[in-house]
């Protein structure tokens, strides 16, 4: 059950990112970095997905000293996947033409990456790739400071 939650959280969130894509008003930044790659190098949005993924697993296997983890590929290759399918199905059916239609899409391309990132994190199993770099970034912040804050000489 929680693997099914996990691929419905994925592709729940991929629906939201094709929505944002689709209203022309933008993005996230790390879906507008895809976007724009895929433009000016012809390849498909999920497909920079995956490798963007990619270079991020090494760069945390880097960062934390492990090896890299095989299950944040799992995840970039359903998002990779899931945002060219949406894309491919939603391309001929929601083409947002005016403002109004286009704020539609993106409020709720913004509600739909909501709910698929809630979902797909609940379950604890692997999360994209720059998901976990928030999260590295976040402990080694974490440590940096603890070891700032305890090691520095008190004056007072």
């Amino acid at each position: 059950m929680k693997y099914a939650f996990y691929v419905v959280g994925i592709l729940t969130l991929t629906l939201g990112i094709s929505f944002t894509i689709q209203s022309d008003l933008g993005t996230s930044p790390f879906d507008a970095l895809l976007v724009g790659l895929s433009i000016n190098v012809r390849l498909t949005v999920g497909s920079w997905e995956i490798i963007i993924a990619l270079l991020l697993i090494c760069c945390h296997s880097f960062l934390k000293r492990q090896r890299p983890e095989v299950l944040g590929l799992l995840t970039a290759f359903i998002t990779g996947i899931g945002i060219d399918m949406w894309l491919l199905l939603s391309h001929h059916l929601i083409t947002p033409e005016r403002w109004y239609s286009k704020v539609v899409c993106f409020g709720i391309g913004l509600v739909v990456i909501g709910l698929g990132t809630a979902t797909y994190l609940q379950t604890n199993v692997a999360p994209i790739p720059v998901d976990r770099l928030t999260f590295i970034i976040q402990e080694l912040s974490r440590t940096i400071y603890f070891f700032r804050e305890h090691s520095l000489p008190s004056y007072s």
